[in-house]
């Protein structure tokens, strides 16, 4: 027979959330020792807190070992469920304190390469302005797990170039997909070069120049090597692969290196590097930047003025 647990005579009247904490320590430590040395309390008292959180459940949390402890399957239910419980809590403080006080708040976005060196920063200066106390925690963008960390609440929102999500990296459609505007691909060089006094270039002149361009598979390298096909080239000689805007930037600005940049990203650093766009035609294809969040959760204040900063930036950028 199922053996049924008392929430309010068990549990409820005895489960502190300080016990849920030790607990979470010592599943991620995977010792109580160092759960106890990361809480700065001792050994004892951690072992006191999980074999009483034991005894009120009723089964076993851990297994003990002399290399340390591992998660039962109960305990893999109560991190499971607990954690998310804690997310929660953790955010309805964030809430209060920013309702409290709408200057602050933490906010973690993660970014593409391409857009954190353009578009990103406009919305931080718009955004830090209003919100001076505000901290801001940006990462690069995970292609492999960006559902599962917006899902984890490991990160508020996602900015990326990524096509509408799938099937594949969203099985649930989980994830709501907002186009902030479109992009486009134009060929860059240095101002100081022979290539940026021409008011005219056919792409065959430089499929022999030093090119920088990203990995192949990637939309930068893609738009470049599809306009060299339609015209029976080969794919241009490389000088360099890297997916660093500021490694090419540089290299731009002192050398004869061509590349090729997001509208958006040479609107920005083209002054400051003596950058030029080069007549050159490419495919029409436009390359939207894309703002990530959940479908069906609310997002805190502080995230909700980040998202209308984006939009009022996103209305100004990628213009010619």
């Amino acid at each position: 027979m199922r053996r049924k647990i008392d929430w309010e005579r068990q549990l409820g009247r005895r489960l502190k959330l300080r016990d849920l904490h030790v607990f979470f320590t010592v599943a991620e430590r995977g010792s109580m020792a160092q759960a106890a040395a990361q809480l700065d309390v001792t050994a004892p008292t951690v072992s006191e807190v999980i074999a009483d959180l034991e005894h009120a459940l009723g089964v076993k949390l851990f297994d003990r070992s002399p290399r340390g402890v591992e998660p039962t399957v109960y305990a893999t239910a109560l991190l499971k469920r607990g954690k998310i419980a804690f997310d929660e809590l953790k955010q309805g403080i964030r809430d209060i304190e920013f309702l409290a006080d709408p200057t602050v708040g933490e906010l973690r976005i993660m970014c593409d390469e391409s857009i954190a060196a353009a578009t990103l920063p406009l919305i931080i200066h718009r955004f830090t302005r209003d919100h001076p106390n505000a901290v801001l925690d940006v990462e690069p963008f995970d292609r492999f797990a960006y559902v599962t960390k917006l899902r984890d609440r490991m990160f508020d929102l996602g900015l990326t170039r990524r096509p509408q999500p799938d099937l594949e990296n969203d099985p649930r459609g989980e994830l709501k997909a907002e186009v902030l505007f479109e992009d486009e691909l134009v060929v860059a060089a240095g101002k100081h070069t022979r290539w940026a006094r021409r008011r005219k270039i056919d792409l065959a002149e430089l499929a022999d120049a030093p090119w920088i361009l990203t990995t192949p598979g990637t939309w930068n390298y893609d738009v470049v090597a599809e306009a060299f096909r339609k015209r029976g080239l080969g794919v241009p000689r490389l000088s360099m692969k890297t997916l660093s805007v500021y490694l090419r930037t540089n290299l731009l600005a002192t050398g004869e290196f061509i590349t090729a940049f997001p509208r958006s990203v040479l609107n920005l650093h083209a002054e400051r590097f003596s950058l030029r766009a080069l007549p050159v035609d490419l495919p029409a294809r436009p390359w939207p930047v894309m703002l990530l969040t959940l479908r069906n959760r609310t997002m805190s204040p502080i995230v909700e003025r980040f998202v209308v900063c984006a939009r009022e930036v996103a209305a100004r950028s990628g213009k010619p």
